[in-house]
């Protein structure tokens, strides 16, 4: 791929001034967006499949967000949380609403939300004087690159180098009910889990799994956190993968396509949990902000508008669809298809993911990976379904001239 002199310029400039946190990255710049689309400097289109990972649920450039951002701009940015601001406030209940809870915090990010809400089910616990702070997580998962939420996922790479690493946080093994009823006590403070685990390889939980959690945190007092930064907003055919599973969670958090590309996340939590937070116990400078929140808005009033909820459901069950046919054709070439609506992946039989990834870039697609042989799809919500039939045609010669 011939590289243009934008590019060659960025790449020198981030090479000597941008700490080295993502490595050798595939020769793009990207430029702008428009729809399921992003143009790079290179003056190439490319189909984004990635979508900010699970970020650009509207796609680049929505009309309706992109005016809803203008219009609170030229109102006013940001505003210390000494005072209300409508927007915060109204995003609030709706949120609440959508999602059965009754509170909500607003941060800047998913780490950022699930901070707070192991502080919360810690805060909780200590407001009843009752002295439980450990936190029962699956290995495998994922929830954050601060100390607390790193210390949370099950994933040591994470977290090995910035030891000493928060106490409290006890891995069991993914989907074992056996190992989850041994670590669930009287002593527990809380199970925090994701319905689907994205970054070990899009792995979703059985339904006895989840259920069962919930029941151990009833029995024995425990507050049910559900990590949504990845499922939520609709990803899975619901707005919540909680609900898919059926279970009502003491606190969840988003964040991801919350704001559509604007950086905002969310704890959620039931009535009785929220005592957990008394004034002083947590704050944001920028958390809850009118533009994010207002960006926000607007996401949820595409959502309802173009019902884009059903959309992901639809639009999933089409692309797995051809990726089981893939499947069956080359069982040779593809070990596994699984996921939930618009969050999928096609497992390889060989470490070939990078090599598939770089040679469907050439034909115009922006695919994401897990690990060496895992092909991971995270594409806007509005994926038109004229694109997939043009896809699997390209991934077909692709895994035919690239791994076989």
């Amino acid at each position: 791929m011939t590289i243009d002199k934008t590019l060659q310029t960025i790449v020198e400039l981030d090479q000597k001034h941008y700490l080295n946190c993502f490595g050798t990255r595939p020769p793009l710049c990207i430029e702008r967006g428009e729809g399921v689309w992003l143009y790079g400097t290179d003056g190439r289109r490319y189909l984004d499949l990635i979508g900010g990972i699970a970020v650009n649920v509207l796609g680049h450039n929505h009309p309706q967000l992109v005016r809803a951002i203008a219009d609170q701009a030229a109102k006013v940015i940001h505003c210390s949380n000494y005072y209300y601001n409508s927007p915060q406030t109204l995003l609030a209940a709706r949120l609440t609403k959508l999602t059965g809870l009754d509170r909500v915090f607003f941060g800047n990010s998913g780490a950022e939300a699930n901070e707070a809400a192991i502080k919360l089910a810690r805060g909780y616990f200590y407001k009843q004087e009752q002295p439980r702070r450990q936190i029962v997580t699956a290995l495998q998962s994922f929830h954050g690159r601060t100390l607390a939420t790193a210390a949370a996922t099950g994933q040591p790479k994470y977290s090995r180098p910035f030891a000493p690493l928060p106490p409290g946080f006890l891995h069991v093994p993914f989907n074992d009910q056996k190992a989850l009823r041994k670590a669930v006590s009287d002593k527990t403070c809380a199970v925090m889990l994701e319905l689907i685990q994205g970054e070990s390889g899009v792995h979703p939980a059985d339904l006895e799994y989840i259920q069962l959690a919930r029941i151990l945190c009833d029995q024995t007092g425990a507050r049910l956190i559900i990590d949504e930064i990845q499922t939520g907003m609709g990803r899975t055919g619901h707005f919540l993968a909680s609900q898919l599973y059926q279970v009502k969670p003491d606190i969840v958090t988003l964040a991801k396509g919350l704001g559509g590309g604007v950086p905002i996340g969310a704890v959620l939590a039931n009535e009785t949990t929220s005592s957990g937070f008394v004034p002083g116990d947590h704050g944001s400078t920028f958390g809850g902000n009118p533009l994010a929140c207002a960006a926000a808005m607007a996401v949820l009033d595409v959502y309802e508008k173009e019902g884009l909820v059903a959309a992901a459901a639809q639009r999933g069950q089409q692309l797995k669809r051809a990726l089981h046919d893939l499947h069956e054709q080359y069982p040779h070439i593809i070990k596994d298809v699984r996921g939930v609506g618009l969050m999928l992946a096609c497992e390889l039989c060989e470490p070939q993911a990078a090599a598939v990834k770089a040679a469907m870039m050439t034909r115009g697609y922006l695919i994401g990976s897990v690990g060496t042989s895992v092909l991971r799809l995270l594409p806007p919500l509005v994926l038109p379904e004229e694109s997939i039939a043009p896809l699997i045609v390209d991934l077909e010669a692709v895994l035919k001239e690239v791994v076989s």
